[in-house]
This record gives structure tokens, C-alpha cells and sequence, in this order.
């Protein structure tokens, strides 16, 4: 038998209505901030994520399903969508668009790391970017629309972490200070971050060794380094988060796994999703666009949810049911068959949902009905289509009435008594 390759999974009903109300709810917030879709091919030109993402990160080192395509090029599957939206912006010219470009995106991301709880090597991401603008401002809204988010899943309690990088001038004054401690340190560390102290020290921050935290917890704090601008930025970010009563605690070791972060970082974590409790990520990427080929600045920041971490905790708040269908149909032969076939798409153009059934023996059909779980069943043998009057069940109460055409479709509308 042929399963799934390791690391993806099928997403199967009822699972797949949790999925679809997660993407519902974020498409009607990003609505209400006027952000718009993009949709980025899934294969980009490797050379996109091993500039903007950085060629010493995990992700372009290690995570990237990468292979030559026929004409030689090398292509990968997009690790993260950050980078293709920054590649499309510059490709078609968006910054000649009026005011923010404010853009999201839903869809699949790849990486070859361990399966574990929550994490997949086909993973799923509702994103968001805001190009065009360096303030301070904007940085607390993007905040704030991705708790709105949460909160439009019934997600309270969670814990926003939130740091500041600094900018390119300030932070490689903190790297170098950082480098001449982890030649004390890093001998103790774990083989990933003895490399990374020799090739990219600011990457030694985001280890996730249980072991090695109480060294990086005692390693020089970037926020001690940031030069006047960077910390009046950080300022009035917090300002604007306080403003608005959203509450964050400050984790001076919050860098991201992405080297294109500048200025504003931010993490959120939920407690149900164990040690690795992180839903969702993002920060400011200034000068990431002059990186990709812009002729122009194009400042921005945005986030990515987990979107397979962000549908276990919703799952985990409420208990999934199978959906519930609105009426069943149970054809007495073929001429009632033909019949219901009419009758069905009728009643569906009401938003209703109908089954009907093909057994032509009615215990079968009862049976199926209470496994489909059916609010209502419609039994149609040849007296109902020569009258034209139908027995409706409820099949919750046991009621049943006779009802004509008109009067069963005015009790099957949703603004009804009914349905």
C-alpha cells in the first residue's frame, strides 16, 4: 500500500470544517484591515531564499527541498512566503500602487526538519506583509491584526513576545561584542552553535537546546546596543501596543530564524502546544527588497501563523463534530428518484444541504440518514409525487408533518422556522 510521504498528512473531515473556519475568520480580519490575497508560485529560484532568507540559517542549510531542474536551474519549494512576495512587489512594480501595499497569503510551505507535534515537512501559513512604510505605527497594527485573528477564534490565552533587533549600523557593533563572548562559551555549546558562532553569532540566540539556554540567557542583551533611532522606534511601538491595552513581554534573545529581520520582532505562544509553543512569528525586514534587485527602499513587516499549530489549539478548544446535515431524501424507486433529483436542486438553492439516497430500500436509507446525521428526512414514493405533498421527519423530535411544495420549501429556508 502506498501512504502519505513522511512528514505531510491528509487533512480529512470533520478535521478539514476546523481548517476552513480558521481560514474564514482570517480572510474577514484581514478584510477589515484592507489587506488583499497574493498567490506566489510554490517553486521560486533557489537563489531568492539563499539571499533574503541567508545562506548560514537552517532553513537555506539544511530544511529546503531544493533539486536541478532540466535546463540546469536550481529550484526549491518555498520554505516561507515572505521572500516570493518581496520578489513579486519588485517584479510587477507594485511600489508604482497608491499608499501601503498591504497583501496576504494562505497556502503550503516546505521544509525537511524532524515531524514533530504540530510541525510537518508540508506545512500550512496565513500570512501577511505591509510594504511601503518604516513606521512604528504600522508595526503595532500588524501586531494588532494578528491578535484580532486570535481573538476571532476564541484564543485568549496566549503570550505576545516582542524584541527589537536594531538596524544593520547598530547590530553589528552587538555582533561583534557577541562574537568575543560565544570564544569563551561556545567550546560548551551544541556542534550547531559552535558553527554559528564562527559564521553568524546573532543565529546563536535562536537555539532551542534545553541545554544551552542558561548560556545564551547570560550572553550580551541586543538592547543594550541599539543606537537612537532603533531605540526611539522600539519606543513608540511599545507606545502604540499600550494604547491599544495589548500586553507583550519584552525577550531581549528574540531574533527570528530569518537574517532579513531588522528593527521590530515578535513571537507568539500558546501553553497547550508544549515545549515548542510558538503559533506565530514576524518582524521588519527593512532593506530586504534592495537585497532582491529593488532600485527602490521598500520598507515593510509582516508575520506567518502555523497554521497546522494554529488549527490544533482551536481543535483543542472545542470538540469537532462531524457537520450536520440538513435533509435527507429517501426516493421510494426510480420514478421518485427522477423526481427527487428535481425536488434536491430546489431545496439547494435555498443554502440548504440535501443527500439523497439511491438504496430504494428504506431501512437502509433511515440507517444512513442517522449516521449522516440528518436535522430532517423526506420520504418520496409514487403518492407523493401524484399529490405533491411530502412527509418532513424531524428527526431529532420525531415530529412529522405533510407539507405541499411550497410550504415544504418555506420550512427548509434558513430565515424560516425551520432549518
Amino acid at each position: 500500500m502506498i501512504r502519505a510521504v513522511k512528514g505531510t498528512r491528509d487533512i480529512l473531515p470533520p478535521s478539514s470544517a476546523i481548517w476552513n473556519k480558521v481560514e474564514a475568520a482570517a480572510r474577514r480580519v484581514f478584510a477589515a484591515y484592507n489587506y488583499d490575497e497574493i498567490r506566489t508560485p510554490i517553486l521560486e529560484e533557489t537563489a531568492l531564499f539563499a539571499r533574503s532568507v541567508g545562506e548560514d540559517t537552517d532553513i537555506v542549510s539544511k530544511e529546503m527541498y531544493t533539486f536541478e531542474d532540466r535546463d540546469g536551474s536550481s529550484l526549491t519549494l518555498r520554505p516561507e512566503c515572505t521572500a516570493s512576495v518581496l520578489r513579486a512587489y519588485i517584479e510587477h512594480r507594485l511600489d508604482q500602487q497608491p499608499g501601503l501595499q498591504k497583501l496576504y497569503y494562505i497556502g503550503p510551505m516546505f521544509r525537511r526538519e524532524r515531524p514533530q507535534k504540530g510541525r510537518y515537512r508540508q506545512f500550512y501559513q496565513i500570512g501577511a506583509e505591509a510594504i511601503g512604510s518604516e513606521s512604528p505605527f504600522v508595526d503595532a497594527e500588524v501586531i494588532e491584526m494578528v491578535i484580532a485573528i486570535l481573538h476571532e477564534l476564541g484564543i485568549e490565552d496566549f503570550q505576545l513576545l516582542l524584541n527589537s533587533v536594531g538596524c544593520k549600523k547598530c547590530r553589528a557593533k552587538f555582533v561583534e561584542v557577541l562574537r568575543e563572548r560565544l570564544k569563551i562559551v561556545a567550546p560548551t555549546m551544541c556542534g550547531d552553535c559552535q558553527r554559528r558562532a564562527e559564521v553568524n553569532p546573532l543565529r546563536v540566540l535562536d537555539c532551542k537546546v534545553p541545554e544551552d539556554q542558561p548560556i545564551i540567557d547570560s550572553l550580551p542583551s541586543i538592547l543594550d546596543y541599539l543606537d537612537e533611532p532603533c531605540r526611539d522606534h522600539f519606543r513608540r511601538v511599545r507606545e502604540y501596543l499600550e494604547e491599544r491595552q495589548i500586553r507583550f513581554e519584552i525577550k531581549p534573545r528574540l531574533v527570528r530564524g530569518l537574517d532579513y529581520y531588522t528593527r521590530t520582532t515578535f513571537e507568539i505562544t500558546h501553553g497547550s502546544l508544549g515545549a515548542q509553543n510558538s503559533i506565530l512569528g514576524g518582524g521588519r525586514y527593512d532593506g530586504l527588497a534592495e537585497n532582491l534587485g529593488s532600485k527602490t527602499p521598500a520598507p515593510g513587516i509582516g508575520f506567518s501563523i502555523g497554521e497546522d499549530r494554529l488549527v490544533m489549539t482551536v481543535e483543542e478548544k472545542q470538540s469537532i463534530e462531524q457537520s450536520t446535515l440538513d435533509l435527507y431524501i429517501a426516493p421510494m424507486g426510480d420514478a421518485a428518484l427522477r423526481h427527487c433529483g428535481v425536488l434536491a436542486g430546489d431545496i439547494r438553492k435555498l443554502g440548504v444541504s440535501v443527500e439523497v439516497g439511491v438504496d430504494h430500500k428504506l431501512k437502509r436509507m433511515m440507517e444512513l440518514a442517522n449516521k449522516l446525521r440528518a436535522r430532517y428526512t423526506l420520504i418520496v414514493g409514487d403518492n407523493e409525487i401524484v399529490s405533491k405533498s411530502y412527509a418532513l421527519k424531524d428527526m431529532a423530535s420525531g415530529e412529522q408533518v405533510v407539507l405541499n411544495h411550497q410550504e415544504l420549501m418555506q420550512r427548509l429556508r434558513p430565515a424560516g422556522t425551520g432549518i
